[in-house]
């Protein structure tokens, strides 16, 4: 698929992948998440290969697709509860507090009522109820508006501080100083 990826995070790190349709941006975050195999080379986390100890791994990665993967019957309450249940948390996240996506004014309403922009939001809240360190998140700005995108940024930028990572395939910039950058269309063989 894609030859020679190599790049370096340290806390607080964003990366940006970019490339065309069909350049390997998703198949990438797939290979981080442990999703799919690689073929050749390693991934390695705090300078261990990945495949060492799978589970340890996946427990320092939060990844978001580009599909949403909620239950259309499911109310936003309920998804909230799922989510927080696989986490393992068993008292209510923060964000039920400051609600930076806005999703709260929609707790007892059945998902499949929610627009797409809800819908993405709704998602991306599971963010806010995970303490990984490293969030793989495949095309988040899909049906966002400018607001939702800055919601995102803030979210990001804040994971950051605490340190945080975070690698975004996307083809839409969001406004998170420093950074890093990786262009898929120069590594097909």
């Amino acid at each position: 698929m894609f030859r020679k990826v190599s790049f370096d995070l340290k806390a607080g790190d964003v990366l940006f992948v970019t490339g065309t349709n069909g350049s390997g941006k998703s198949s990438l975050l797939r290979m981080l998440a442990g999703f799919l195999s690689i073929h050749s080379g390693a991934i390695l986390w705090q300078d261990k290969d990945m495949s060492d100890d799978r589970v340890s791994y996946q427990r320092n990665i939060h990844y978001i697709g580009h599909l949403d993967a909620i239950k259309q019957e499911l109310t936003v309450h309920e998804m909230l509860d799922y989510w927080r249940t696989l986490q393992g948390l068993t008292s209510v996240p923060a964000y039920h507090r400051h609600d930076p996506f806005g999703i709260m004014s929609l707790y007892d309403k059945p998902v499949r009522y929610l627009s797409a922009g809800q819908k993405r939001r709704l998602t991306l809240s599971r963010l806010l109820c995970s303490d990984s360190l490293l969030w793989l998140l495949d095309e988040p700005t899909t049906a966002l508006d400018h607001h939702g995108q800055k919601i995102l940024s803030d979210c990001i930028n804040e994971h950051r501080a605490k340190g945080g990572m975070a690698i975004l395939a996307t083809h839409y910039d969001l406004d998170l100083e420093g950074a890093l950058r990786f262009d898929m269309n120069g590594q097909r063989p």
